[in-house]
């Protein structure tokens, strides 16, 4: 599978342009987080671990209303497309309703990622610039402490990070929000 399948079949199922941009944030996240814990980097490897986030939400719409559902449409809609290990993966992003359990560095990326880049998008928005270029790891990491604050964004897995893929908070969040900067036109922030 390469990139312009996953974003054909990204927007043959989400139509919400907020939830494709968060696909895209995902994508440009796992990419780098992929650099980070390889240091034999290789570029199809790169893509896979891409084309995980931009295909992890990709049954979201599909599913609202039935979160154990998500993450487990999608492969009804597309069987036998989708490798299997990108498969399990975007599986068990959502593992704590699929029960699908993440189980390689890939899989606990995408599960602590996901969460992240909403958070990063939300102090986006409270921002005065409402753009990303001016937050700081220190910005995003005190509204990641502040319960109150995006509460729709849950906190366990992005502290995961640290347990799971070896990648102290601090670090974790510089990756991703960096990540998200390159592409900030994309993502209308």
């Amino acid at each position: 599978m390469n990139r312009d399948d996953a974003f054909k079949i990204l927007t043959t199922f989400l139509t919400n342009e907020n939830l494709i941009r968060h696909c895209l944030a995902a994508e440009v996240a796992m990419r780098a987080l992929y650099a980070r814990l390889n240091p034999e980097f290789k570029k199809e490897e790169e893509d896979v671990w891409g084309i995980t986030g931009l295909l992890h939400d990709a049954d979201y719409e599909l599913s609202k209303g039935h979160p154990e559902l998500h993450g487990l449409l999608l492969f009804d809609r597309v069987p036998n497309q989708i490798p299997e290990n990108i498969a399990h993966a975007i599986k068990a992003h959502n593992y704590s309703y699929t029960k699908v359990i993440p189980e390689t560095p890939m899989d606990w990326a995408i599960t602590c990622a996901d969460q992240l880049t909403g958070l990063i998008v939300a102090c986006a928005l409270i921002h005065p610039e409402k753009k990303l270029t001016p937050l700081t790891p220190e910005f995003v990491i005190k509204r990641l402490n502040q319960n109150g604050f995006a509460k729709g964004a849950d906190r366990t897995p992005i502290k995961q990070c640290e347990e799971k893929l070896g990648i102290p908070l601090e670090e974790f969040v510089t990756i991703v929000l960096t990540a998200m900067k390159s592409i900030s036109p994309d993502l209308g922030l």
